[in-house]
């Protein structure tokens, strides 16, 4: 009994008649069975047809195809012909072939259409561009189609080109990309993976090709054999299938391994290396499946040999080259094949009744434009389905568990800081030149696992954010680049940012809020005391006062109620002059009183009212003054994210490259999306392109900008000098920062149990007491509360000044009425003025007359002020001789 292998496909240049010849030679050697891989259909078909004429079990290594009532061949030219339309749809219709009587073939590479079919779906391509490069694939392609099919609802477009040359392949893709750029294109490359790998190079080193447009799914079964050096940071995307799983450590797998590496590689192709594709893994595997079901057969028949060998002597058929080809006992050995079930290096090995291997697994890996090679999930013969899974970073080699760590941040206060100059001249420890929350972090984190690191900043600046290509920026960029092990920063944790990094639990919670220049408190000036009532209140009570005085007057005027005999000089009188009235409704509204009082109706029922609405606005001023002379009020012009959309006078806007610029653009609530419009055509430009300047746009802009950032942030900056910013609002959303790492990173989970440990530790809410409670300015109160205080000078320094001028004022009066006063006197008296003067001034200052001035003056009874005149009447009168005084008590004016 032999068994021959023979590494490679069989070269016959296309003709049938040199495969028959060939077939007939290996088949007159070994006439049990044949392992091959045919490079070409007719010549597969040819085999098959050799195989089961012969009943000899052909094991291939080359694709299955599906059989019907037809050859391959005619399949082919059905392909061929329905080709020429160049565009299929498909939406329903699924029949599975049935197949041949009886084959004696048995595939070891798996059938694996309906895997590619589900990651189409899986990526939700409704569009596919297939690109093939042989007869098998158009086997493929019919494949496809028919495999579509048993999706009722979905219609896939497929648009085929069959390509030559790599360079043919790349100028393909290239037109295609150039006819719009702006288009995504998903491509199914059906072509080997050295010639896949070469085109998508092309691709990607030409400048005038977005790459980001582009989405490759490899049609082989091989993916991690190509050069994954070149995709270690991404730059493309790329996804396909790997049959030989990675991570194979069977003693089996190793020993074959070791025995491949010493392989001459000019016999055995590729041989020499710990390297091998999966062809190689096929075709050891086919030698394993060979040994197992034979050796089985010995097991249960040892002379199954020479029982076979003499019964062919009578069984013999002839070839086409007419020599004579015994007819064995292949069937009992296909049967048997069938049965033999092991883990093989290219998996699970298993057929069913077709030859078609089953209950295998293929590894789904992908590279993307954020992220080298990563496994996202597995194919199922099993269950059929497509099972996703988080990315798990490809590791090439072994990296040190103690290598030094690098970490990327940025510096921001207080957070990441740059510390001062040691007062006594001491100079730094290398490595401690930074402090802030994060370096704290930082520090604890490294001593909780035991690993070095070094400090860097990230290069251009910025937290990292999508660019045009597809590509990020700052930290996020370094993580996805691997040029840093982790981040660890004021790092908000995004949606988009967890699609090309990992990130820990957030060691900080957060949210977006307001920054504004601290408002200058008001209630501090001269004239505190009349803030109770608005400036229109006060206009008002003037005018009120001013018309009830002249009411008072002209019901006075025409009541007769109001006139009355003036007793002394018998002459009709009427109290209430305008100036009396004046004094009257003054005296009421001070609450004062008055030595006059309405005698009519009229006049009592204007005093009524007027004595209500001075009650009413002096209790109202009572209750309010001690509210606005006690409380500091800060009236901010904005108190929440509404009244900033609804007003253009003062600018708002966010750091340029981030998480908060990204959630007003992203975001779905109107009031947002109006401030994210409103952001983006403001001129000048509201961005800013470092947190420090925005905090300085908010000091010099007088109250005309508001910058929206991290409330941990604006807190800490508003608490220190020079006090003059303030938040104000709620936090527009819920964030969290935490420490970013790249995708797959073997510390992402030992991270999390450092963060989650440091919580529950309370570490870092003292770091978060330490770094942010501290502060240097007086606790803002909202302008609704206020702050209660002690009353100072400045409050009431107006009713001093009004107390002040009112004295002046009086002083001046008197001495004006003294003046005037002496001038008519000395104009009555015939005396010189200084001589009424001097006069006077005695009478100001003694209190009564001269005794020698007595009897030359004429005394008169009469009230004015604080001074009394007493007039005397004549002692003896005609007709009586009693005397009286006059009764007139009433003061004339």
């Amino acid at each position: 009994m032999d068994f021959i292998l023979r590494r490679g496909a069989v070269k016959t240049g296309g003709c049938s008649f040199r495969l028959s010849l060939w077939v007939c030679h290996w088949l007159l050697i070994c006439a049990e069975v044949s392992a091959q891989s045919v490079d070409y259909l007719p010549g597969l078909a040819r085999s098959e047809s050799y195989t089961d004429t012969f009943k000899v079990p052909f094991v291939s290594i080359s694709m299955a195809q599906n059989h019907s009532g037809s050859s391959s061949t005619n399949h082919k030219n059905d392909i061929i012909n329905n080709n020429n339309n160049n565009r299929y749809k498909y939406s329903n219709g699924w029949s599975q072939t049935s197949g041949r009587a009886q084959s004696y073939q048995l595939y070891m590479r798996p059938m694996y259409i309906n895997a590619l079919v589900d990651v189409i779906f899986h990526y939700r391509w409704d569009k596919v561009i297939f690109y093939y490069d042989s007869d098998e694939g158009l086997i493929r392609l019919q494949q496809l189609f028919q495999a579509t099919n048993k999706y009722e609802k979905v219609l896939i477009t497929i648009d085929t080109k069959r390509i030559g040359t790599v360079d043919n392949g790349y100028q393909m893709l290239r037109e295609l990309h150039l006819l719009d750029i702006e288009a995504d294109h998903r491509v199914l490359l059906d072509v080997r993976i050295d010639k896949a790998e070469q085109i998508i190079g092309l691709v990607m080193d030409d400048l005038s090709i977005n790459n980001a447009k582009f989405h490759f799914l490899l049609g082989d079964l091989g993916m991690l054999e190509m050069n994954l050096s070149r995709f270690k940071i991404g730059g493309v995307n790329i996804t396909g299938f790997q049959l030989v799983d990675s991570k194979n450590q069977t003693s089996k797998a190793n020993e074959f391994i070791e025995k491949w590496s010493k392989l001459d590689p000019v016999y055995w192709p590729r041989a020499g290396s710990r390297t091998f594709n999966y062809e190689a893994a096929l075709a050891v595997d086919s030698v394993r499946l060979f040994t197992r079901a034979f050796g089985k057969i010995l097991e249960e028949e040892p002379d199954f040999i020479r029982r076979s060998r003499l019964a062919s002597l009578s069984q013999s058929l002839k070839c086409t080259d007419d020599s004579m080809v015994r007819a064995g006992h292949g069937e009992k050995i296909l049967e048997q094949m069938k049965k033999v079930e092991f883990e093989g290096i290219s998996g699970h090995i298993a057929f069913d009744q077709n030859g078609l291997r089953k209950d295998f697994t293929l590894d789904v890996y992908n590279v993307a434009l954020t992220r080298g090679t990563a496994k996202i999930g597995s194919w199922s013969h099993k269950t059929g389905r497509f099972k996703q899974q988080l990315p798990s970073l490809l590791r090439q080699g072994n990296p040190s568990p103690n290598r030094t760590r690098i970490v990327t941040t940025i510096q921001k206060e207080p957070y990441v800081t740059i510390k001062k100059k040691p007062v006594q001249g001491e100079p730094l420890i290398a490595g401690e030149h930074l402090e802030g929350f994060c370096i704290d972090l930082t520090k604890a984190v490294a001593e909780k696992l035991e690993f070095d690191y070094q400090i860097r900043f990230v290069k251009d600046g910025r937290y990292g954010s999508p660019m045009s290509n597809g590509t990020w920026d700052g930290m996020v960029g370094e993580l996805i680049r691997h040029e840093a092990d982790m981040a660890i920063a004021p790092f908000t944790i995004t949606a988009d940012r967890s699609r090309v990094i990992d990130f820990t639990k957030p060691f900080m919670s957060l949210g977006i809020s307001i920054m504004i220049q601290r408002p200058e408190p008001s209630g501090k000036h001269f004239f505190s005391f009349m803030e109770p009532l608005s400036y229109e209140i006060w206009m008002c009570i003037v005018f009120a006062y001013i018309g009830v005085s002249v009411v008072l007057f002209l019901v006075s005027r025409f009541s007769p109620n109001e006139w009355h005999i003036s007793e002394p000089e018998h002459y009709i009188a009427n109290d209430f002059s305008i100036s009396n009235s004046l004094w009257f409704s003054l005296g009421a509204f001070m609450q004062q009183g008055c030595d006059i009082s309405p005698r009519s109706m009229s006049g009592r029922i204007v005093g009524s009212v007027w004595w209500f609405f001075t009650l009413i606005i002096i209790s109202s001023y009572t209750a309010n003054l001690a509210a606005f002379l006690t409380v500091e009020r800060m009236l901010t012009p904005i108190d929440s994210a509404e009244d900033l959309a609804r007003q253009t006078e003062i600018q708002y806007g966010t750091i340029s490259s981030g998480s908060t610029k990204a959630f007003f653009k992203n975001s779905q609530f109107q009031t947002y999306q109006r401030m994210w419009a409103y952001m983006m055509s403001a001129q000048p430009s509201v961005f800013v392109q470092k947190h420090e300047d925005g905090i300085a746009r908010v000091r010099h802009s007088k109250g005309k900008y508001a910058y929206l950032t991290e409330s941990t942030t604006i807190d800490y900056v508003s608490s220190r000098k020079p006090c003059d910013t303030l938040k104000v609002g709620n936090n527009l959303n819920s964030d969290g920062f935490g420490i970013g790492t790249p995708v797959g990173s073997d510390l992402r989970e030992l991270l999390n149990f450092a963060v989650l440990e440091l919580r529950e530790d309370g570490e870092l809410g003292k770091w978060q007491r330490n770094w942010f409670d501290k502060g240097d300015c007086e606790q803002y109160t909202s302008n609704k509360d206020g702050a209660q205080s002690a009353l100072d000078l400045d409050n009431v320094a107006g009713i001093f000044l009004i107390l002040i001028g009112g004295l002046v004022t009086a002083i001046i009066s008197a001495a004006a009425e003294f003046l005037y006063k002496s001038k008519m006197d000395s104009e009555k008296s015939l005396t010189s003025f200084g001589s009424a003067v001097r006069s006077k001034a005695r009478l100001s200052f003694k209190g009564h007359i001269d005794k020698d001035r007595e009897g030359s003056t004429r005394s008169r009874s009469r009230s004015h002020g604080s001074v009394t005149y007493t007039y005397q009447g004549p002692t003896h009168v005609v007709g009586g001789n009693h005397g009286f005084e006059d009764a007139n008590t009433h003061t004339e004016v």
